[in-house]
């Protein structure tokens, strides 16, 4: 039987970032192989050749696959035997790094698995796409909360119109850890993160409410059509926006807000999102992922729990599931589920067959255009100190 559908062997992974003292590199690289469909081949570890090739041992990265640099892993790779050659390139590094990064392995036939912001601007996403949506290549960004089997419920339940009409959505991503200004103390996460010439145009913004605003994109399929944003910088000095807040007019009529903060004393990772439909609203927190509240007026709370050989989880809640219920699901599984469900598509194209590249159930390279796009036009907006600017991208899902 094969490992992978007709692909009787596992995909080949080339890691780029994930050198010494990173923090997402390692997820990337436990995320792809959880499912054991893929192994670790290759790996361009960090900017720096020297430390790139010394990083490769806490991979188990062969030293004549440990290379100094992308181009240089591109190319030596094109010069491997075709059954030995890497399947996809994960992008685990910098937001300004991105672009160069992914468009090198479009253009080289390689699949991409791209951590967000997709790119250092709306310019370079763009551009990316249309390398994409020209080229045979799958495309994943890793918003890995859209992974989560209780976000996948919630969104077959919400699709399918169980809560009925959407009519808000409030989305919360804070965080705490930036209160001071860490980067100052050289701080690798905290250092590129507020540095405009490696972050982009946002910084609290950039990092994690696209993701806030992305699960909602995700959840309800709603398409935005306006929005009005105040970013504020709390911590003197510091060059980009550490907490901000932005309200959403969806086409529908909807209204959507997005709330992100790196500044509140003792919050840590707390992603969370509420919906309100005509016949009930939903609830989830990341941080207790494996349950989710469902309200009905007039009716006792019903408390989802993740749990795949229940009655009330729907086909994609079950399908994002590992373990039963009680063993807890949570951030590494939710990775690996967006790696999974890319896997497929891989598989499909290894193949030939035809594979879909814009309504995915992970995200793509659509989903990176209108994440660049919110971050640009709330930027805007709060400029203009809260104008409505459009938020309606051509390349927006659904």
């Amino acid at each position: 039987m094969s490992l992978n559908g007709s692909l009787n062997r596992k995909l080949r992974m080339g890691l780029v970032g994930g050198g010494k003292g990173a923090f997402i590199g390692r997820v990337h690289a436990t995320a792809a192989v959880l499912d054991n469909r893929a192994e670790l081949a290759a790996g361009a570890l960090s900017s720096d050749p020297k430390k790139a090739k010394e990083s490769a041992p806490d991979y188990l990265i062969p030293p004549d696959r440990a290379y100094g640099s992308v181009q240089e892993m591109i190319e030596s790779e094109r010069k491997r035997p075709e059954g030995d050659r890497i399947d996809f390139v994960s992008v685990a590094t910098p937001n300004h790094t991105h672009f160069e990064i992914a468009k090198a392995a479009v253009e080289a036939g390689l699949n991409v698995m791209c951590d967000k912001p997709m790119t250092f601007d709306l310019a370079q996403a763009e551009e990316l796409a249309k390398l994409v949506d020209s080229s045979d290549v799958v495309f994943a960004l890793t918003h890995n909360y859209t992974g989560y089997p209780l976000v996948r419920q919630a969104r077959e339940m919400i699709l399918g119109g169980e809560l009925g009409e959407i009519q808000a959505i409030r989305a919360f991503y804070i965080q705490g850890w930036l209160r001071t200004r860490l980067e100052q103390d050289e701080q690798k996460q905290a250092a590129w993160r507020t540095d405009p010439k490696k972050s982009g145009a946002a910084g609290c913004f950039g990092d994690i409410a696209t993701h806030a605003y992305n699960l909602g994109r995700y959840m309800t399929g709603l398409i935005p059509d306006q929005v009005s944003a105040h970013l504020k910088i709390f911590a003197p000095g510091r060059q980009l926006d550490d907490y901000g807040t932005a309200v959403i007019r969806y086409g529908n009529g909807a209204l959507g807000t997005v709330t992100a903060s790196q500044i509140s004393h003792g919050r840590e990772n707390d992603l969370f999102i509420e919906i309100d439909g005509a016949k009930g609203a939903i609830q989830w927190r990341q941080e207790e992922p494996n349950v989710m509240t469902l309200r009905v007026n007039g009716q006792p709370h019903r408390l989802y729990t993740r749990d795949p050989n229940a009655p009330h989880m729907n086909d994609s809640g079950k399908a994002a599931c590992r373990l039963p219920s009680g063993h807890p699901e949570a951030f590494f599984e939710a990775f690996a589920n967006v790696y999974r469900s890319a896997y497929d598509a891989m598989i499909e194209r290894a193949a030939g067959q035809p594979f879909e590249k814009r309504d995915t159930i992970y995200p793509n390279v659509h989903d990176g255009v209108e994440g660049m796009y919110f971050i640009q036009q709330c930027v805007d907006s709060s400029r203009q100190d809260g104008a409505w600017l459009p938020l309606k991208h051509e390349r927006a899902r659904r």
